[in-house]
């Protein structure tokens, strides 16, 4: 699973945390950076991080600038360190653009969330999906959602267009029929018409047949169009009636009720963020007095998470004092403190963290209510949008219509008092009498066949319409699986991840406590709680051990050694490692702070980490580096 490099890896150092200068070069796999404390392991470690992409680095304290190079594969990948105002600005070309994978799963130093979420007992769930965008998730959802509604609106429009195509087909065919008979019927009657005009060679054609001709077409014409009106206007008719319908079903939502809800979102996430905040402080609060009753004695840290033990080289060793069976001294003002006073404190902080973490689960539930309310009123106006639109469109095609309807009638009854005057003046001629008739005849059987070919060449251009619709469909169907598979991949991205992130866990987690074999610890593994609820779900971590006589009972993890918390915090960011695939875009793993856990269990530790990473960097004591396979690259320079 470890990424395919096979190069030296080159890094340039300068002026970064304690480091003046220094080049380093190793090779993949298990390179050791072996020293004391204070020997820059650390500062060089942040060094690499930030040419790999992290801002977790700081400059030394007396320069102004610092920068490291890292030449990997043919690539150089640098970082600029400056001092400003506000703190040291980042510029380069990093490994990384988005470091965040990287920063929780991957950098594994001291401050690493995932160590961290286990040594303060944290929400384990919300660090395995933090890189997860659950708000882009959702917006994602939404669109696709809104996307197959449109196509399955089209869908059933095709169903009803291709039972429509062979109803007009039907039509179209008797139609053919009906034209055939009247050509041959056109035919017939100007064969008799040509037969009257020859039995008396004197008799002409009046103009007033030609006009009346003329005029009876004409009106055909207008009556056709008067006729395809109408039923263009009974049809908008019925869409516009639909349309209010759907209207009327839908509540009105304000642009400021959006707008609202947009606000509670943001003041409850706010909130959530303080309360998430005071949660952390108030668990590294108690988990630092617990440690201070249990052994009387604590490192005070820096800013940046460096023990001043280390810092100093081991100077501060006794300035607790740790030998005391009642008093211990308090850390924030010096004094003597009984340690039943400091435990209960720790109890009303222990109370009051449960209270702010159930404050926080109710902000959880809150929200999801207000997203989906969010989202129902969003879809509500988008909804109500179009269709207003639409009915906008209906109600002015229908106007236009509804003039066009006027206009052709009144041209209609133009039309029927010029033929009614032009027949008049034909029949008062009797010798036209019988040529009248004949060419009367022929008048009608034209007008009848250019209806019946007006008609066909109707027909023929919807069905042509309706079949190049059909021929959209086997794409629209296409386009509404990948949908489906899209959407059903989005919804269960979160859950997967979560399922697949305990899984990863518990496998490793089995492995790797067989592996260092913990005495009575049997097994530490993760429970999915209340997966079906967003805002209730969460990651139990539980703790199983095993009596001499085999028995098995639950623990408590607040009773895990810290040996154990940290080896669980380091499997922890292997499954989120594993999970979020960081191995695709990250060959390092790098360890520091290994001091908790005892040489032999680092050595299988680390050889276990070998096999999921090209690179595998960890600084080690002296003792701890030499239980370590020999093979391995070493270095104590930097």
């Amino acid at each position: 699973m470890a990424s395919l490099h096979k190069a030296t890896a080159d890094v340039d150092v300068g002026n970064i945390g304690g480091i003046d200068s220094t080049t380093l070069d190793f090779t993949p796999g298990v390179t050791i950076l072996t020293g004391r404390n204070a020997t820059n392991r650390t500062s060089f470690l942040q060094a690499l991080m930030a040419a790999l992409g992290s801002d977790r680095a700081s400059l030394k304290g007396d320069a102004d600038q610092g920068s490291v190079t890292l030449d990997l594969d043919g690539e150089t990948y640098t970082r600029e360190l400056t001092r400003t105002n506000d703190g040291v600005a980042f510029a380069g070309d990093p490994y990384l653009e988005e470091p965040q994978l990287a920063e929780l799963f991957a950098f594994l130093l001291e401050s690493n969330p995932a160590r961290r979420a286990v040594v303060r007992n944290d929400d384990l769930r919300e660090l395995i999906l933090r890189p997860v965008d659950v708000d882009e998730i959702e917006a994602r959802i939404s669109q696709l959602q809104a996307e197959k509604r449109g196509i399955d609106t089209k869908l059933s429009d095709l169903s009803e267009a291709s039972r429509e195509r062979d109803s007009l087909e039907e039509e179209h065919a008797r139609v053919r029929n009906q034209l055939e008979t009247a050509e041959t019927e056109l035919e017939n009657a100007r064969d008799s018409l040509e037969t009257v005009q020859e039995s008396d060679s004197e008799r002409t054609g009046s103009d007033q047949l030609d006009s009346l001709r003329e005029t009876q077409s004409e009106l055909e014409t207008v009556t056709y169009d008067l006729e395809t009106e109408q039923e263009s206007v009974t049809s908008l008719e019925a869409e516009q009636s639909e349309l209010e319908a759907e209207l009327e079903k839908l509540a009105t939502v304000d642009d400021g009720e959006l707008d609202d809800l947009a606000g509670q979102i943001e003041q409850i996430r706010g909130r959530k963020r303080e309360l998430d905040e005071i949660v952390s402080q108030l668990q590294t609060v108690i988990q630092f007095n617990e440690q201070i009753t249990e052994d009387g004695v604590t490192d005070l840290f820096d800013e940046h998470g460096t023990t001043q033990t280390e810092a100093d080289g081991g100077a501060i060793t006794d300035q607790l004092l740790a030998d005391q069976a009642e008093d211990v001294t308090c850390w924030t003002c010096g004094s003597q403190v009984d340690t039943e006073q400091i435990e209960a404190t720790v109890s009303r902080l222990q109370d009051l963290r449960q209270e702010k973490v159930e404050r926080r689960n109710e902000l959880n539930r809150e929200l999801e209510e207000l997203k989906a309310q969010r989202k129902d009123y969003a879809n509500t106006r988008d909804t109500r949008t179009e269709l207003e639109r639409a009915l906008d469109t209906t109600e002015a095609e229908l106007a236009d219509r509804t003039d066009r309807i006027a206009e052709l009638e009144s041209q209609r009854e133009d039309l029927l008092k010029e033929i009614e005057e032009l027949e008049s003046a034909v029949e008062t001629d009797d010798d036209d009498e019988e040529l009248l008739a004949a060419q009367k005849e022929v008048t009608q059987l034209e007008l009848k066949r250019d209806r019946l070919e007006r008609k066909q060449n109707a027909l023929t251009e919807d069905i042509e319409t309706l079949e190049e619709q059909l021929a959209e469909r086997e794409q629209l169907e296409t386009r509404r699986e990948q949908i489906n598979t899209e959407l059903e991949d989005l919804r269960t991205r979160i859950e997967r991840v979560e399922r697949e992130a305990i899984e990863a866990f518990n496998e490793h987690m089995a492995t790797v406590v067989e592996l260092l074999d913990y005495g009575n610890l049997a097994r530490i593994w993760l429970e999915y709680k209340n997966p079906d609820s967003r805002a209730d779900a969460t990651f139990d971590l539980h703790v199983t051990r095993q009596t001499d006589d085999g028995t098995t009972y639950e623990d408590s993890v607040e009773h895990l050694s810290e040996s154990e918390r940290e080896v669980t915090g380091l499997v922890l960011a292997l499954a989120g490692y594993l999970v979020h695939d960081v191995h695709e875009e990250m060959p390092f793993i790098l360890l520091d702070s290994l001091e908790a856990i005892d040489s032999e269990r680092i050595a299988q530790l680390v050889e276990y980490l070998e096999q999921y990473a090209s690179y595998i960097v960890v600084a080690l004591l002296p003792e701890d580096a030499d239980a370590l396979d020999d093979d391995y690259q070493r270095i104590s320079e930097i």
